[in-house]
């Protein structure tokens, strides 16, 4: 065991102890030891859950490049790129699960659902891309885990029904992810929400942390390092680059209309909203977090290094980690702003305040889903012929 394979383990044992404190308090104590309350409903877990949902839509999208659209450059990176998806998406329903207030009544949403909730499009429609990232995945590895070589008709047939599932999944993976945002969205109570372009700010954002954590993946952990290597990181850092300034350039325009326009009225919580988020108490994971850390730094990495492997891996490892910081600026800011003035004073009790800090608990908890979907990833990795080519045909 190789000192590398030592430190990887030895992180995630420290990660997994600690979120097993966590998984003991919520089992315990319940909701107990959570910070939000009554008026701030929704706090870190509900950040979690969008952060790595979209982790792994992002991570599904590209792998769509692959077996949907055929990009050559990228073919080596389809099964992880599926793998990735998976394993992210497995830490995604771990967090919501602790989220919810009753954990055993999960299955009501589909014994007993309402389609006229947007949460209920949105679990039904994430169940149907869980079920076909599983089934996707176990046909692409068909081939790599076949005692024997298939036969040519098979493996053509193998690759055919990959295509129709991914090809169904684009759509899928666009409707799910846009109805994560679209939750948000149609909440016509929080002006800081509800806006058009939420969902399409939800899909890129998916897109660029995705995209970010995979090209980091492959970076730190691809086996070999020729230049085939090189050339794939170098383009995967392109990708990331763009994505990056676009999202640069939606959330430039979501933030400077509505100061810049100085609408009051129905629009003052949006306004007082986006002030929190950029000058309140945690401003500091605005500005330093997402722009310094997860926007500034790796645009600089990416520009002057293009063709450095490492200051790629490392400018995509800090958009993906950054990220979770993009996310809690979505959720906690309209969430602890009052729709109505006066309503912080009105009624005074300790779980009717319009303030919200992620308690001890929520982090260890949130340590837990990462130490799950870690072990799982880290175990296909090692076991599974993860790296390497997608399965071709001979003539």
């Amino acid at each position: 065991m190789n000192r590398k394979t030592i430190l990887i383990i030895s992180a995630w044992a420290v990660t997994f102890a600690l979120g097993l404190v966590g998984f003991y308090q919520r089992m315990t104590y319940g909701h107990q030891l959570a910070g939000y309350g009554s008026y701030a409903s929704w706090g870190l877990w509900v950040a979690d859950y969008i952060y790595f949902v979209g982790l792994s839509a992002g991570a599904f999208l590209l792998s769509s490049m692959v077996y949907v659209f055929n990009v050559k450059r990228l073919e080596k990176i389809g099964k992880l790129a599926l793998f990735t998806a998976i394993t992210a998406l497995i830490a995604a329903v771990l967090v919501i699960w602790f989220d919810i207030g009753h954990m055993a009544r999960f299955y009501e949403i589909f014994t007993r659902p309402n389609f006229r909730s947007m949460m209920t499009w949105m679990i039904w429609l994430y169940t149907a891309y869980f079920l076909l990232l599983m089934a996707e995945f176990a046909l692409v590895m068909r081939p790599e885990l076949s005692k024997k070589p298939l036969p040519a008709g098979t493996l053509k047939m193998n690759q055919r029904m990959v295509m129709i599932l991914a090809s169904i999944g684009v759509p899928l993976a666009v409707l799910f992810h846009g109805g994560v945002g679209a939750l948000f969205a149609v909440v016509g109570a929080r002006p800081y929400w509800n806006t058009s372009l939420l969902p399409l700010m939800f899909l890129l954002g998916a897109l660029l942390s995705g995209g970010a954590l995979l090209t980091a993946v492959i970076t730190f952990m691809w086996p070999t390092r020729d230049e085939g290597y090189r050339d794939l990181v170098q383009y995967l850092g392109r990708l990331v680059l763009a994505m990056l300034l676009l999202f640069a350039v939606f959330e430039w325009s979501e933030i400077s209309v509505p100061l810049w326009s100085g609408i009051s009225g129905a629009f003052q919580a949006d306004v007082e909203s986006i002030k929190l988020a950029l000058f309140g108490p945690y401003w500091w994971v605005f500005w330093v977090i997402h722009l310094g850390i997860g926007t500034i730094i790796p645009i600089v990495l990416l520009f002057a290094f293009p063709r450095n492997p490492t200051r790629v891996g490392v400018a995509s490892l800090l958009v993906a980690l950054a990220f979770l910081g993009t996310r809690l600026n979505i959720v906690i800011p309209g969430a602890v702003t009052a729709q109505l003035r006066g309503l912080e004073t009105a009624y005074v009790d300790s779980r009717l305040v319009f303030s919200y800090v992620p308690t001890l608990h929520e982090w260890l908890v949130t340590l837990f889903a990462i130490s799950v979907g870690a072990a799982i990833f880290l175990v296909g990795v090692a076991k599974l012929p993860i790296f390497g080519p997608r399965e071709v045909t001979k003539a």
